[in-house]
């Protein structure tokens, strides 16, 4: 019987995964390790052909604070072919620009696609022509950084969409459009959306038919008016999460996320769940049966 209880106590004071936005996380990765994580993982995806998802992960290795250069100019030059496979010249074009910006001489290898290399050098050709633009020198003064600001719901109620608004602190007026990501759960592509933009203000809405327990995963970005990432809140390794409880007859308290993040006796604002495991004597007629009665009360 004691051994029965421990263990159920030592089963509840394991944490659950981190399913509520305000759950305990462990500490973030070094700025330099998220950038190369994100950076293998993005090449890894643009190799298996899922350019979409290979273009949502550099971006976020594209907005690392301290990112060192040479990581940068690899960032840029996977966007660029993402792009270009993709068809979106606009884009493909601006990554090029961004890339030769930071480096005039790069030069593609001899064993790349005829196609990369081509469009390389007639990008080069132009920007070269329009005297150099955002060309990085030690003279030259870095663009003003362009933030969001933007506060989370703790939660919604499953099928209901969820209204999202925030605000661009933009100096230098570099914000072409506000892009919102999301996606049900933790696994997979995020869907996009673009955002209504208001002088500095946005909107924008997580379909109904996205709000699914356990979770709803977002983030937002801002991009430049050739479409490149200069700004986000959360991003593809780091989304924001909004829980999303199971309905009560789908199996009531423990079907719900909020359940599962507590430690310990469970604590789920400001209410304690007491448990006591009993067992069927093995004397009593029939085998042997153990259930779990729950009392809950206001702490």
């Amino acid at each position: 019987m004691a051994l029965g209880v421990a263990c159920c106590a030592a089963a509840l004071a394991t944490p659950g995964p981190a399913w509520a936005q305000h759950a305990k996380k462990p500490p973030p990765p070094s700025a330099a390790a998220s950038t190369g994580n994100l950076l293998q993982t993005g090449r890894n995806l643009f190799e298996d052909q899922r350019y979409e998802e290979s273009i949502q992960t550099l971006s976020a290795a594209l907005l690392r604070p301290n990112t060192p250069k040479k990581d940068r100019v690899e960032i840029y030059r996977l966007l660029a072919y993402n792009y270009i496979v993709l068809s979106h010249r606009d884009e493909a074009e601006a990554a090029v620009r961004g890339l030769y910006a930071l480096d005039p001489e790069f030069a593609l290898g001899s064993s790349e696609s005829p196609r990369f290399k081509e469009f390389f050098a007639e990008v080069k050709k132009k920007w070269e022509a329009d005297g150099k633009p955002g060309l990085v020198t030690e003279e030259a003064p870095a663009p003003k950084p362009v933030s969001i600001k933007h506060s989370s719901p703790a939660q919604q109620e499953q099928g209901q969409e969820i209204k999202l608004t925030g605000e661009l602190d933009d100096p230098g007026t570099r914000t072409g459009s506000v892009i919102l990501h999301y996606r049900t759960g933790s696994q997979g592509k995020f869907e996009k959306v673009e955002a209504r933009v208001s002088d500095t203000r946005f909107r924008t809405t997580i379909p109904g038919a996205a709000v699914k327990p356990p979770l709803v995963e977002y983030y937002l970005e801002a991009l430049d008016s050739k479409g490149l990432p200069i700004a986000a809140r959360g991003d593809a390794l780091a989304p924001l999460r909004i829980a999303v409880p199971a309905p009560a007859e789908g199996g009531g308290l423990f079907s719900s996320p909020w359940f599962w993040t507590g430690t310990g006796a469970v604590i789920v604002g400001g209410v304690v769940a007491a448990f006591v495991l009993t067992r069927k004597s093995s004397e009593s007629a029939g085998p042997p049966t153990s259930r779990v009665i729950v009392t809950v009360g206001q702490q």
